[in-house]
């Protein structure tokens, strides 16, 4: 999916005496399930390539942290708006919410009945999920909600509950492009729904990145704002490491990168190449910010740690009346009353050894652990008091959060051996850096978020960073190097 106008980014401005410059351009690119550890073994193996060379100007983060959960929804939410899921309401992209009702396409009825459903966000949104090109969004297959007082089928930027950069951008007259895995990623628009300028879904992401830098737009993309030249902020992600680490992964004992996996990333690092030389073919790399920081890692680096534990099993050993379970290598528990969420830990503390738990959080954990803090912003798409931790009150919060053993995975499926989405630093501690010809190499090895990415890349930009409605909620910074 390719979004236009100043697009999915993660920027950053130059250190100490640059640390001020602005940017005419930020191009910020998510390498999926590329972990920090990553990065210097594939530099160790590549000290020609693309990124190693980035790296010699570059601000790299090597204790960096995507949101928790960690799947790719929430990943990037969080880099567009700087919060993570208690602010942004966006948990995972497949979910429950108590506050939504079934797509018109499933109940063939409108808000009816009582609430609680279901929340959806991927591929099986689309017009015709078996193309290249889906259509994009049918919105009859969208989930519903009330909005201003009326019955909407909700498109994903709806049910973020804070703005975005896209939308900031936008608004100052600039231009944003973005892409991403499918259509459902229309969630960085922002509330507005006026966060991309043009929307494309070709998955040709490459051609596109290149398309935008000349200025024009991919074939099958959505056109908000047609593109009057380059656009000020732009992006996407790459696929091609994540495929690969679920399929092949890494090699046991030495940790290496497999055969078919360092096929991957150097197909990555290549096209960020393409990216580079166009940049500087039209000009324009020394007014470009690049950033590089990945929405997600995968979990288990070590293939030794891999196992799968039926995800059928979760609801009978909850042993009370559950909505729903989201389930990866992480479990998000859904009660239908939250009453029952002491008996459901209990019931859960029991059967720990069977489903390889880890942890459990529930109850005052999920806000003091930064699942869930006061105050936030009411969401978009309702006029209710939001309290963002606490299941009782929040919509769209879990009662429990199961965090299985390092490996094991809460799934039936035969066709991979690791998955993101959990809370373990295999899936959150990421490959994170920005690049440009004015910076000086550093590296930065304590720990930072990459929500922090979102007001950096309004400062690196020229705009303000305090005008992310999520960074204020959560008081959040723009990250190391670009603070002056």
């Amino acid at each position: 999916m390719l979004l236009q106008a100043l697009a999915f980014a993660a920027a950053i401005a130059p250190t100490f005496a640059d640390s001020d410059k602005v940017y005419q351009h930020v191009a910020a690119f998510s390498i999926d399930g590329l972990h920090s550890s990553d990065v210097e073994k594939y530099v160790a193996k590549r000290p020609a390539s693309t990124i190693a060379t980035l790296l010699k100007t570059a601000y790299e983060y090597t204790d960096c942290y995507t949101s928790a959960p960690s799947d790719s929804f929430p990943g990037v939410a969080a880099f567009i708006s700087g919060a993570d899921p208690r602010t942004t309401g966006i948990w995972y992209d497949d979910t429950w919410d108590r506050s939504f009702w079934d797509p018109y396409s499933i109940s063939d009825k409108n808000c009816s009945g009582p609430p609680g459903a279901e929340v959806t966000y991927d591929e099986s949104k689309d017009y015709d999920s078996t193309k290249l090109w889906s259509g994009g969004i049918n919105p009859a297959n969208l989930p519903q909600s009330m909005i201003g007082g009326k019955c909407t089928w909700t498109y994903p930027h709806q049910r973020i509950r804070v703005n975005t950069i896209y939308e900031i951008v936008e608004a100052s007259g600039k231009q944003t492009a973005y892409t991403d895995k499918h259509p459902a990623y229309d969630m960085v628009r922002g509330p507005s729904g006026k966060g991309l300028s043009i929307i494309g879904y070709d998955q040709l992401h490459v051609d596109a990145f290149l398309d935008w830098i000349s200025g024009t737009t991919p074939v099958n993309s959505e056109v908000q704002n047609k593109l009057t030249g380059i656009p000020t902020l732009f992006g996407g992600n790459f696929q091609a490491v994540s495929v690969g680490q679920k399929s092949y992964g890494y090699v046991a004992g030495s940790l290496d990168f497999t055969a078919e996996l360092l096929r991957a990333l150097d197909f990555v690092d290549a096209s960020l190449g393409k990216v580079v030389a166009a940049l500087k073919a039209k000009g324009i790399y020394d007014d470009t910010l690049i950033i590089v920081a990945s929405k997600h890692g995968q979990a288990p680096i070590d293939p030794t740690k891999y196992g799968k534990i039926s995800q059928h099993l979760l609801a009978p050993a909850v042993k009370v009346p559950v909505s729903f379970i989201t389930t990866d290598d992480v479990g998000l528990v859904f009660l239908a009353d939250a009453r029952d969420t002491d008996a459901a830990v209990d019931n859960l503390n029991g059967q720990r050894d069977t489903l390889k738990i880890a942890d459990i959080i529930s109850g005052e954990r999920l806000i003091y652990e930064g699942y869930g803090s006061y105050p936030s912003p009411k969401p978009y798409h309702s006029n209710a008091n939001i309290h963002p931790g606490d299941p009782a009150k929040d919509p769209a919060v879990p009662n429990i959060i199961i965090k299985p053993e390092l490996g094991i995975i809460y799934t039936t499926s035969t066709a991979k051996i690791a998955e993101h989405g959990g809370l373990s630093d295999d899936d959150r501690k990421v490959a994170c850096f920005a690049s440009a010809s004015n910076l000086q190499k550093t590296v930065y090895d304590h720990k930072v978020y990459t929500k922090e990415f979102a007001p950096t890349i309004l400062k690196a930009l020229g705009l303000d960073p305090m005008a992310l409605q999520g960074v204020v909620a959560e008081s959040g910074k723009v990250i190391d190097g670009f603070r002056n």
